[in-house]
């Protein structure tokens, strides 16, 4: 490809992509996301909060096994050791703290025991 040619090409390029940000310029829905985020930003300017913060807020995300140790040990019971299993035929990983888990027995079952327990992954 000759450099005149490749000059036109990213000339062209560049005229299509000014004329579709002068298009976005005038679009009434960027305009409320704009001042929409910028409102946001004010707020948590004024709190003094991060975005991960609403994000927590908004979407609170399950308590991890980990987690749920930290409140098991302040109602004084034992704690279980958490059991990492790996099925190295599908990939998945089972975190669970008894043998009685469903997906457990379900391997169990299908695979054999003895099979199963050298799933069990080492600390």
């Amino acid at each position: 490809m000759s450099k005149l040619l490749e000059f036109r090409k990213a000339e062209q390029a560049l005229r299509d992509q000014l004329a579709r940000l002068e298009s976005l310029k005038h679009d009434t829905e960027l305009k409320r996301e704009m001042e929409f985020e910028d409102k946001l930003k004010e707020l948590l300017q004024e709190y003094g909060f991060k975005l991960q913060n609403i994000v927590d807020i908004l979407q609170p995300q399950p308590l991890h096994i980990a987690e749920l140790d930290l409140l098991a040990q302040d109602s004084g019971r034992r704690v279980r050791k958490i059991q990492i299993w790996k099925n190295p035929i599908t990939g998945e990983v089972l975190e669970t703290k008894s043998g009685n888990n469903k997906t457990l027995k379900a391997w169990k079952a299908e695979h054999g025991e003895k099979f199963v327990a050298s799933w069990l992954q080492k600390d």
